[in-house]
């Protein structure tokens, strides 16, 4: 029999398994409920329009008579985002039993962060993380891109928008574009055009499990909308080649010779919806992509594993903002996605998704000297302590590897008033550079790249980075030791 301290210590570590996989269960049950709660969410904001309307004088409203057939849109367009929630929802494989921890009211406590990994920070002001292990089944393991597709996870019809802007034909609301997807929405009963709800729900999407979620948590859905059109629509290119493009030519200059048999390593933290790390693959490097969120894990899966054809889903990502727009057309106007069939895109064996924070999976001693490149874009500013990541970076970087990085330095956990345990070290781009250095780092390029992020294009708006883009490379123990 075991000392009766090492029982105790076994108790204790079980007891403590047991706490994280309560929180991580409360967590993810947590930003399931938010993507539920879209639908609901976004009525809200449409009848709040509505009773602003109401209140206008008559000769106010008779200009503009063309209102009720835009909320009418809108309810159109807020139906066919939800129809995309809910398939990605059904072929989402939850990693814990969802069914545990809850209690008699249905309701959760919320003093534990939702594991949110900060979906919205570069777009807007900074939303708290959460440090709690995500998905250990993830990570290291790939996403089979090329797994089994499920099935009856489209709808068949295509409906158009009706309403138009006054007499200019040229601002219909969305009228001519046909869509593919459609759905009719009352609370959490999600149909296709011909009325049959897609195939039995998991018994964790049943309405009794779904919890009362703050908004903030369903502005982070919004987000993932945004962030669809960036990584996965045509729509998104432009700032794709911004961001993207500079990183893809860098690691096609700097591996020119790269072999099949032994092809590169490059690892992308903070990969969002996974874009990146597959157009990497593309170019014929070992990629794996890290995120911490769960409400990009949940929808950049779906896309990876899931999708069947380029152009297969609809959405409507502008619908959420009356303001900057230049037309109701604009901010009713379709994006389709994804742009590519991302199995049939050419990656390199060996692609993959490792869920799960930065610190905690590339900490371990198997990372040590195991990648060729780091690529991080709008990354590095995620830290609590910028210093930990880039000591990480230099870590599992082998000698001679290269750091390629763009982004701003807007620090997520800035401004976290009232939070007086809330660590962030906040460094300027000077003093980034010096604690890079430090670390082995010498720079080989760098420059400004100006560029947006999940920006409305048609936006009369346009919030723009100056970002800082740089190649660098890890010296090697014996040159580094012969400098000192």
């Amino acid at each position: 029999m075991k000392p009766r301290q090492e029982q105790e210590e076994d108790e204790e570590r079980l007891r403590q398994r047991k706490l994280e996989e309560s929180l991580e269960i409360k967590s993810l049950r947590r930003i399931v409920s938010a993507y539920l709660n879209y639908a609901e969410a976004a009525e809200e904001d449409v009848k709040r329009y509505e009773r602003s309307f109401r209140k206008l004088p008559p000769s106010h409203k008779a200009l503009l008579s063309h209102y009720p057939l835009k909320f009418q849109s809108l309810r159109r367009c807020i139906s066919i985002n939800s129809y995309f929630i809910f398939n990605m929802l059904q072929a989402f494989e939850p990693p814990l039993d969802m069914s545990q921890d809850i209690d008699d009211s249905g309701e959760l406590h919320f003093e534990w962060p939702p594991n949110d990994g900060n979906v919205c920070s570069h777009e807007s002001t900074t939303a708290r993380g959460s440090c709690s292990k995500l998905d250990e089944a993830c990570c290291g393991e790939s996403s089979n891109v090329m797994s089994k597709l499920a099935e009856g996870l489209t709808a068949n019809e295509e409906v158009q928008i009706e309403g138009c802007h006054g007499s200019d034909t040229g601002s219909c609301l969305a009228g001519e574009e046909n869509n593919k997807m459609t759905a009719e929405c009352c609370g959490n009963h999600v149909s296709d055009s011909n009325g049959n709800v897609p195939s039995s729900p998991r018994d964790w999407l049943d309405p009794s499990f779904q919890l009362h979620v703050p908004l903030v948590d369903v502005d982070k859905v919004r987000c993932i909308l945004r962030n669809i059109v960036r990584d996965w629509a045509a729509e998104g290119q432009k700032e794709r080649d911004q961001c993207y493009k500079p990183i893809l030519e860098e690691l096609n200059s700097l591996f020119p010779s790269r072999c099949n048999k032994s092809p590169p390593t490059c690892l992308v933290p903070g990969a969002g919806l996974g874009r990146l790390a597959l157009e990497i693959s593309c170019l014929g490097f070992v990629s794996q992509g890290n995120e911490f969120s769960y409400y990009m894990m949940i929808c950049s899966s779906f896309i990876l594993n899931q999708t069947q054809n380029a152009g297969e889903w609809t959405i409507y990502p502008w619908i959420h903002s009356n303001c900057n727009s230049l037309s109701d057309s604009d901010q009713l106007r379709p994006v389709s996605f994804p742009d590519i069939h991302p199995a049939s895109a050419g990656i390199t064996e060996g692609f993959s998704m490792c869920g799960g924070d930065f610190v905690e999976v590339y900490s371990d001693p198997s990372q040590v000297g195991v990648w060729d490149a780091v690529v991080t874009c709008f990354f590095i500013d995620t830290a609590h302590n910028i210093v930990e990541y880039i000591e990480i970076i230099s870590r599992i970087l082998k000698d001679g590897g290269v750091w390629i990085n763009l982004g701003p330095l807007l620090y997520h956990f800035a401004d976290m008033y009232g939070q007086e345990d809330e660590m962030s070290i906040e460094l300027s781009l000077e003093d980034v550079k010096c604690v890079a250095f430090n670390y082995g780092f010498e720079v080989e390029k760098e420059k400004t790249i100006e560029t947006t992020y999940t920006t409305n294009p048609r936006s009369m708006m346009q919030n723009r980075y100056f970002a800082a883009f740089w190649t660098m490379r890890k010296k090697s123990a014996a040159v580094e030791k012969h400098s000192t």
